[in-house]
């Protein structure tokens, strides 16, 4: 195992720049994952980190060594790509045991070692098979055992759990976050999708445009998001965002631009009448008597929730909510943001101003 440190590094394609001087440390053993929308550079960082990709400047390490120049055959690294990879023509065990046969590694050694991992996944009856034989869940875990057998010092996934239905996806986090509790190797993951990203990683690093926005635990980021992007991105359903100015005095307060008034337990000094955006998330409302009265637009009970649409004024909230909401569309119903919870950025450069 070994810890993976990036310096300052930048990626071009002729005058196209994608990845913008990103600095990022993951410890030994750690487990971060890499999010963001499509485009952010996030599977370019990744494949520069493999040498798929030349980079253009800064420093990539891999526990003491820099490996810019390095081969990827030489960086000790295992990757599980989105679409398998498999080679249709070798049973499971074969597929599992390729790498380790370039290497010339003797027979026992290898049966040893594909034998483990196949008892680590699950894949102990499916060996003699072949990959046309397998569902799309146990094609992922042969590509997951193939990485397991090499026995890297990092482990590289790039969207592995993309192709998979949601059921599969669900059971298949689960897998890979008791896998790396189980082997302890560091491990850098990508996804788009930010509950992949909440429920598996020790640390989020959440890209846009080619640049670090936030990086930390994953409550911290949902609890202190740094800017707007991060709190928009964090968090199913996204929260709620609102224009307006604060106004500081002894009770406290967020004006909407519809004159709506908002409550909030502090004010950042200095901050009366400053052009600001709103924050709440949609699980942070709750339902009370005497709440800001909200007309109902669309309810979609889940069973253990309810999501409802609420218009204050002219803006639409989206609300979570545990109770069961009897209110039907065009009906009102009262609700209040937990003071205690509610985000507030500078309508500018979008960067947290409290809480």
């Amino acid at each position: 195992m070994a810890s993976v440190n990036i310096r300052d590094v930048r990626k071009a394609y002729g005058a196209t720049h994608v990845i913008h001087g990103v600095d990022i440390d993951i410890e030994d053993g750690e487990f971060v994952i890499l999010v963001g929308p499509s485009g952010c550079g996030k599977s370019t960082l990744l494949r520069m980190i493999a040498g798929l990709e030349n980079i253009t400047d800064g420093e990539i390490s891999i526990g003491d060594r820099v490996v810019n120049d390095v081969p990827p055959k030489e960086r000790d690294i295992a990757m599980v790509f989105q679409n398998y990879a498999l080679y249709p023509h070798m049973t499971v065990a074969d597929n599992m045991a390729f790498s380790m046969k370039l290497r010339n590694a003797p027979k026992d050694e290898i049966d040893a070692r594909v034998n483990k991992a196949a008892g680590i996944l699950g894949l102990g009856p499916l060996l003699d098979r072949y990959p046309r034989q397998l569902s799309g869940g146990q094609r992922q875990r042969v590509a997951m055992g193939r990485a397991i057998v090499r026995d890297p010092q990092v482990f590289l996934f790039d969207e592995p759990l993309s192709n998979l239905d949601a059921k599969l996806r669900v059971q298949m986090r689960t897998e890979i976050k008791e896998l790396h509790q189980r082997l302890k190797t560091t491990t850098v993951y990508v996804t788009h999708d930010q509950i992949e990203a909440m429920t598996m990683a020790d640390k989020i690093v959440v890209m846009h445009d080619g640049i670090v926005e936030q990086m930390g635990a994953p409550l911290e980021l949902y609890d202190r998001p740094a800017n707007l992007f991060v709190a928009g991105f964090i968090g199913s359903p996204a929260m709620n965002f609102v224009k307006g100015k604060i106004k500081a005095g002894a009770k406290p307060c967020f004006e909407t631009e519809d004159g709506t008034i908002m409550p909030l337990n502090t004010a950042p000094e200095g901050s009366d009448g400053r052009p600001a955006v709103y924050g709440i998330r949609p699980e942070h409302f709750r339902l009370t008597e005497d709440g800001i009265p909200a007309e109902v637009v669309v309810v979609e009970p889940t069973g253990s929730e309810t999501q409802v649409v609420a218009r204050i004024g002219g803006h639409e909230y989206v609300c979570v909510f545990r109770e069961r909401v009897t209110a039907g569309p065009g009906e009102t119903i009262r609700i209040a943001p937990d003071p205690d919870l509610v985000h507030v950025f500078d309508a500018e450069g979008g960067k947290r101003l409290s809480r």
